[in-house]
């Protein structure tokens, strides 16, 4: 299947998707046309984790309840892409009777979102709980239902209508254009994504150089990190789902609390972005196999946080 190698001269935008596979945390991606984002959110599966045995079960029942035929229980995680086009219904589940959405189908795998400024308002609003709680609640006037929802959420956009992006001087967009473009992602809906990563175009010389590591190399040092986290939490469980009293409690040196505390009055975070910083900032941690979370950890996990390139 596709490998981690074929994605070429984007080494931040790897770097970012082995700590998403690693700590279970969302991520969108934005950068212009032809930048690898499509690319690398098809080579995600391929760095996570086969599924245990209970998993294995959980997901074989979904498309059990489903009605899908001649499916065959596998070891790999499900990966799910709808076209922009879906209604929030295909997406979290709806219509008479109930049926499961995308994001059910998804349940312990990944959810690719590709254009995400081209969903639907209400489908992307319907996506605001489910990732957080693990669960997606339909109800009718004669029903109610509590269905899975445990995925990775992976999401790429253009940085602006014409996919150019506002600091390149090919870009004609108005301003107006931009901002409406740009609120289709509402910002408690991106309050809510882990990671925002620029991907730039990449230079001629590093897509003509040599491969970088397979799937199964980075792999390797997710399945290390999961094991940390495992022990941390129990069987099943990363960062990404550390509850608030499981994040509090998180190991953190003196510098790293001070970097923390500034950046949290700078950038005027919310409560939910504090703690998702520390997340991801333990994620960083255990792929280096370190203890208590440092101040290059957290310096590394804000820069996932803001859209860093470097």
């Amino acid at each position: 299947g596709p490998d981690m190698s074929d994605l070429r001269g984007q080494p931040h935008l790897r770097s970012s998707l082995e700590v998403a596979a690693a700590g279970g945390h969302s991520v969108l991606m934005i950068g212009p046309p032809g930048s690898g984002k499509s690319l690398a959110a098809r080579r995600l599966p391929s760095i996570l984790p086969p599924l245990s045995g209970g998993e294995v079960l959980e997901v074989a029942r979904i498309a059990g309840a489903c009605g899908a035929s001649g499916f065959r229980i596998a070891s790999k995680r499900p990966f799910r892409a709808p076209h922009h086009t879906v209604s929030a219904a295909g997406l979290v589940g709806g219509g008479n009777p109930l049926r499961p959405g995308e994001i059910t189908l998804a349940h312990r795998g990944v959810l690719c979102l590709d254009e995400l400024c081209e969903f639907r308002r209400d489908a992307l609003e319907a996506l605001r709980e489910p990732p957080e709680s693990g669960e997606v609640a339909l109800s009718r006037a004669n029903s109610r239902q509590v269905l899975p929802a445990r995925i990775a959420l992976v999401a790429a956009a253009n940085p602006c209508p014409c996919g150019r992006g506002e600091d390149d001087p090919a870009c004609e967009c108005a301003t107006a254009a931009i901002r409406r473009y740009r609120a289709l992602l509402s910002g408690a809906l991106a309050d809510r994504i882990d990671m925002i990563v620029a991907v730039a175009q990449p230079s001629a010389e590093s897509m003509a150089g040599a491969p970088g590591e397979t799937s199964k190399e980075v792999r390797r040092r997710v399945l290390n990190a999961r094991e940390a986290m495992y022990d941390r939490f129990g069987e099943g469980r990363t960062n990404a789902s550390a509850t608030a009293a499981e994040v509090a409690a998180f190991d953190i040196d003196e510098a790293a609390a001070g970097l923390l505390s500034v950046a949290y009055r700078r950038y005027r975070m919310s409560g939910r972005a504090h703690d998702r910083v520390l997340r991801l900032a333990r994620t960083v941690a255990d792929l280096e196999s370190q203890g208590p979370v440092s101040e290059s950890h957290l310096a590394r996990a804000l820069q996932l946080r803001r859209r860093g390139e470097s």
